[in-house]
């Protein structure tokens, strides 16, 4: 391994930090000298008395008189293990493929063996550095928004630990804050938070700058991107533009990047939590305490005294009437006339099932369309596994079986006679069986045969008390309704009711046998 000689000053340095407290491990990390080297310079200087704090640091004469040529910096100068393969490596660099895959690529094709950190020093010294314009904003002019990952908190329904989320809003100008710890990234919360962050402002920036997540981008794109309907909806009510970044271009929205991280690093890690909502509180007190009174790293002032001099009075007004917050989603007409909604389940006309309908979510109503046309509206359910339902959403057939519950079969009974009645309150007096299908049933044959005949089997079977639909159909059948009660015989009418008790057995015969 070739050495090279630096200069004094390099020597100096190193006498300058080991002054200054830093150990020979950091100062040989940061690539200055190897570990030895550094330990050598250390026991020559403290000889010298060159490391005593409050004596004057040697000048570089001093240090090059006492060194002269006897050491040299450790300091790499051999040809990378990637440099026989440089014409390939080249072109693929140049098309845009990974350090990761060119490693896979070398490890398979040209039996390397060096590591992928070799490659990746390699990798990185081909490309290019890219050189960017930073980004000035004027007061009140944008802020950028983004999520990023929260602590771990305990769910307050199941108990167990649940990951939560970050939103966070920076105002481009002064670098003040509004953040809040949620539990999703849906579109309902992301509209809530922005709602909350400008009513802590007092007021709207004239655009927001958001990432392309789903929330906000249905489809990036850096020319024609898609935004998030209910997004847009929420952008004109407050009347700010949506900027969307390009793709893949997170330093587009540096300014929340480093906020998101701020808050991850500062606030985060040194609290503890007993639920979401202190969590918040905390992070409020933290955000107009901690984060608003320090002084930012690039303006070199405080974000809380930019915000109220210089941009809290550039904001636009808030709406006298704040816009609903308005979800909307695609959804598909199911085989049970609902479709389904953030778990809930709205009717819409049978005549659409299967098919894709938009449904439009607000504070208090859910309102469905077929393309442009409202096809349904129902109040908002306020909890997961609620029905909303439109009887004439309904096939009609179906709505009618649905209305024919007891009461309404007892009514009908009723109109058609006293033993009709009886009958059917005697079925109804069954404790085993539900007999609400043959309610139905013997209600249904007024259709075919009239209310007088039904009145006059119901009668006979009331008579001879076997209480079945089938006693009430097959006396209708055979006429049987027609003859009078005293013109039987025991012969004939057994002929009827045979089935029940062909296969019983004497009961005292079995008690005396």
């Amino acid at each position: 391994m070739a050495k090279r000689r630096p200069g004094v000053h390099i020597y100096r340095q190193i006498i300058i930090r080991l002054r200054a407290g830093d150990g020979i491990r950091r100062i040989a990390a940061s690539g200055l000298a190897c570990r030895q080297v550094v330990r050598q310079i250390e026991k020559k200087s403290r000889s010298a008395g060159w490391l005593v704090p409050f004596r004057e640091p040697p000048t570089e004469d001093e240090v090059g008189e006492l060194f002269g040529n006897e050491l040299a910096l450790n300091v790499p100068d051999h040809a990378s293990l990637v440099e026989p393969y440089r014409e390939r490596v080249e072109k693929w660099v140049k098309s845009g493929v990974r350090a990761s895959t060119i490693f896979e690529a070398l490890k398979r094709e040209q039996q390397y063996t060096g590591s992928y950190g070799s490659v990746l020093r390699f990798v990185q010294k081909l490309r290019q550095p890219e050189a960017f314009v930073p980004l000035h904003f004027d007061p009140g002019e944008a802020a950028q928004v983004d999520f990023g990952s929260g602590p771990i908190l305990s769910d307050p329904l199941t108990g167990r630990p649940r990951r939560t989320h970050v939103f966070v809003m920076i105002l481009a100008f002064s670098r003040h804050m509004y953040a809040e710890i949620v539990w999703d990234q849906k579109v309902a919360t992301w509209l809530r938070c922005h709602r909350n962050a400008f009513e802590f402002l007092g007021g709207v920036v004239s655009r927001v700058i958001v990432d392309n997540l789903k929330s906000a981008i249905t489809r990036a794109c850096f020319r024609d991107p898609e935004v998030q309907r209910s997004y847009a909806e929420f952008a004109e009510g407050y009347g700010f533009l949506i900027s969307p970044c390009r793709p893949r271009t997170p330093r587009h929205k540096g300014r929340v990047e480093s906020g998101v991280k701020y808050v991850k690093g500062s606030f985060v890690p040194t609290r503890t939590f007993r639920s979401i909502g202190d969590a918040n509180e905390q992070l409020m007190q933290w955000v107009l305490g901690t984060a608003g009174n320090r002084i930012h790293g690039t303006t070199r002032q405080m974000p809380l005294s930019m915000f109220a001099e210089s941009e809290k009075a550039l904001l636009h007004p808030l709406p006298a009437t704040p816009p609903e917050l308005v979800t909307w989603a695609t959804a598909t007409l199911h085989s049970n006339c609902h479709v389904t909604f953030e778990g809930s389940y709205y009717s819409a006309p049978f005549q659409h099932l299967h098919k894709e309908l938009l449904v439009r979510a607000g504070d208090r109503l859910v309102t469905i369309y077929l393309d442009t046309r409202q096809v349904a509206l129902h109040t908002r359910a306020t909890r997961p596994g609620q029905w909303r339902t439109d009887d004439s959403h309904l096939p009609p057939e179906k709505v009618a079986y649905m209305q024919r519950t007891p009461q309404w079969c007892l009514r009908r009974a009723e109109d058609v006679g006293p033993q009709c009645e009886a009958f059917v309150r005697r079925l109804f007096g069954n404790r085993v069986v539900d007999r609400l299908p043959a309610v139905h049933g013997v209600l249904s044959l007024v259709k075919k045969y009239g209310a007088a005949r039904v009145e006059l089997a119901c009668g006979r079977a009331n008579a001879y008390d076997n209480i079945t639909y089938r006693t009430v159909k097959r006396i209708l059948e055979q006429g049987l309704d027609q003859r009078g009660l005293e013109e039987e015989t025991g012969g004939q009418l057994n002929f009827l009711f045979v089935d029940a008790t062909r296969f019983s057995r004497n009961l005292g015969q079995t008690l005396n046998s």
